[in-house]
């Protein structure tokens, strides 16, 4: 599975936490991040992390983009409510694309939880029936 990371600033200490915590789970899977965050986690699991640019340099749209095209099935989008982003169209445009192509997102440690535990026990083998359509 293609999953996404991504995390606002004040967010990037939590997805390092939980990307540590999960790492056993996370490993087995296509790591894509945006840039800052990517190294973050990078550094401190060891995972192999495909990184695009920054969100506000494009790395949103990025993601977007494998999103549009069905090549990413999990995003994990840990976003600070609480503070205003200078991208915030890109990051709206981001979690519209989820909807549109039904891709789950988590913008938070408890649904990231949930949707990380049942990766582990296999509840999305639905997206490889979706992959395998697109092959044919």
């Amino acid at each position: 599975m293609n999953i996404a990371l991504i995390a606002h600033d004040k967010k990037k200490n939590d997805l390092v936490q939980f990307a540590t915590a999960y790492k056993h789970i996370l490993e087995k899977h296509e790591l894509f991040a945006t840039g800052t965050t990517g190294l973050r986690v990078q550094e401190a699991t060891g995972l192999s992390i495909f990184r695009f640019q920054s969100g506000p340099l494009g790395g949103d749209q990025e993601i977007g983009s494998m999103i549009a095209k069905n090549q990413m099935d999990l995003v994990i989008f840990f976003r600070d409510p609480l503070t205003a982003q200078p991208h915030e169209p890109d990051v709206s445009a981001l979690i519209r694309l989820c909807d549109v192509y039904a891709i789950p997102l988590a913008t938070n440690m408890g649904t990231a939880d949930i949707l990380i535990r049942a990766l582990e026990k296999g509840a999305f083998s639905w997206r490889n029936i979706i992959h395998k359509r697109q092959g044919e």
